[in-house]
């Protein structure tokens, strides 16, 4: 019986423990893998799922993908006669690979990003699905080597809504890509909770008499809030739906601040805010799209061809040219998820520190890019104002006012963040949880309880 956090950032797994949850160590991962994965080539995807599937699953898996697997092992027989490595990367370990060459392989972060999105085509769906499996798979690998046993029971965390637009079809198209997955890869017993509150059970645990508490989960992809009534006469209940008073939740999270962070920090540097000889400015279109790592459809137009065309266009129409020739360079060289990363480590930076120093030498020798928290700020204005309206809009719904309101999550580590939630909500005292691991615990303890 496991707890397992599909993150957006990160994936972790929780296991109960002598009354307590415990963070597994994922191998070389650490406590918390990072939710990206690295493949030589997308088509062997499927192949290395298939190998990596237990029977007797495994046959009729390789009966339903034989079209696919073909196509796969093709690729793979290129690949070997090229000398590439054909194997998979995950976490950190897919970030290097991508990084070593970004314009070979494929490489995916936060695919959970991707599982609700509106107007996928079928074998999009499924490609998704067997990225998500390839995941799982690898992490149920690990987890399984460190508790020397088959793990065949699982609780996986789930946003309230994976899409703002059309939140039902797009909900349940994401939990059948999940379940699915998790079917694939051997899961017998797939249960779900919103992450929320999830989060809250953890909090709950310290909790010593009835509390009204507004969680609030800033994720990579999305922000969730619930508002529960919490307290130890709780806490052995499997059903909850009376002490859920409310939720609230959008597509916007952690991604969302470094994509705003790379535009309003790192763009300037490749010709946003520039001019046209004609004395226009620069349209800022293709610059939105090739940082939109989280959007399928921009990043597609913005690897067209027809964009390719465009970005030469301006480049022979701007007053400075050169800086058009960065941008045609992250077009050339698919540096999209580069750009987004450095503006990640910068937004981390910025936790510790007042300013902090972009490296921007991919795009030109010696070229960097300073950003501080008032940049930050101003970046992320629309995204605060989100969150903020997430909170208020869970407090009107439940038609009551919070104990106190638990924020956790990774971006929550942002002192940008909290000073704008400690400013924006000041009804109720905020306790900010463990950033990462209370999804995951919380996951943990309702697993115990379902299962038992």
């Amino acid at each position: 019986m496991i707890g397992f956090d599909y993150g957006t950032s990160n994936c972790a797994i929780s296991v109960m423990q002598q009354g307590k949850p415990n963070l597994l160590n994922l191998g070389i991962h650490g406590r918390y893998m990072a939710s990206s994965l690295y493949a030589p080539s997308r088509e062997v995807i499927v192949n290395w799922l298939n190998d990596n599937i237990k029977p007797p699953h495994q046959q009729k898996f390789k009966e339903s993908r034989a079209y696919l697997l073909s196509l796969g092992q093709d690729a793979l027989e290129e690949l070997q006669d090229d000398g590439i490595a054909t194997h998979l990367s995950f976490g950190e370990q897919a970030l290097q690979r991508y990084l070593d060459d970004p314009s070979e392989g494929y490489y995916i972060k936060s695919p959970k990003s991707f599982l609700g999105t509106n107007g996928l085509l079928p074998q999009q769906i499924l490609f998704f699905e067997h990225i998500v499996a390839a995941m799982m798979a690898h992490v149920k690998q690990l987890t399984e080597q460190a508790l020397d046993k088959d793990v065949s029971q699982v609780v996986i965390g789930r946003p309230v809504n994976f899409q703002g637009r059309n939140s039902q079809q797009s909900n349940k198209q994401a939990i059948e890509v999940l379940t699915n997955a998790a079917k694939h890869v051997g899961f017998k017993h797939i249960e779900f909770q919103f992450e929320p509150v999830a989060a809250g059970f953890e909090f709950e645990a310290s909790l010593e008499k009835e509390t009204r508490v507004l969680v609030v989960d800033i994720g990579g992809g999305t922000t969730d809030c619930s508002m529960i009534l919490m307290g130890p006469e709780y806490m052995a209940s499997t059903d909850r739906t009376q002490q859920l008073l409310s939720h609230s939740g959008k597509r916007v999270g952690g991604n969302d601040f470094d994509i705003q962070l790379a535009l309003k920090g790192i763009m300037p540097n490749l010709g946003m805010e520039s001019e046209l000889e004609s004395g226009k400015p620069m349209p800022v279109s293709s610059y939105h799209q090739a940082v939109a790592i989280n959007d399928v459809n921009a990043q597609t137009e913005f690897y067209s061809a027809k964009n390719g065309r465009l970005l030469q266009e301006l480049k022979r129409d701007a007053k400075h040219p050169e800086l058009l020739s960065r941008l045609l360079h992250v077009f050339d060289n698919k540096l999209s998820y580069q750009l987004v990363n450095c503006a990640e480590r910068a937004k981390i930076g910025l936790t510790e520190h007042e300013s902090n120093v972009i490296d921007l030498s991919f795009l030109g020798a010696d070229l960097q890019q300073n950003v501080d928290r008032e940049l930050l700020l101003n970046a992320s204005i629309n995204q605060l104002n989100s969150v903020a309206q997430l909170m208020h809009e869970a407090v009107d719904a439940a038609q009551c006012q919070p104990d106190v309101v638990f924020v956790t999550g990774g971006t929550a580590k942002s002192p940008v963040l909290n000073q704008f939630i400690q400013n924006e909500f000041q009804q109720a005292p905020i306790v900010i949880g463990d950033h990462f691991g209370s999804v995951s615990s919380g996951l943990a303890r309702w697993s115990e309880r379902i299962f038992a």
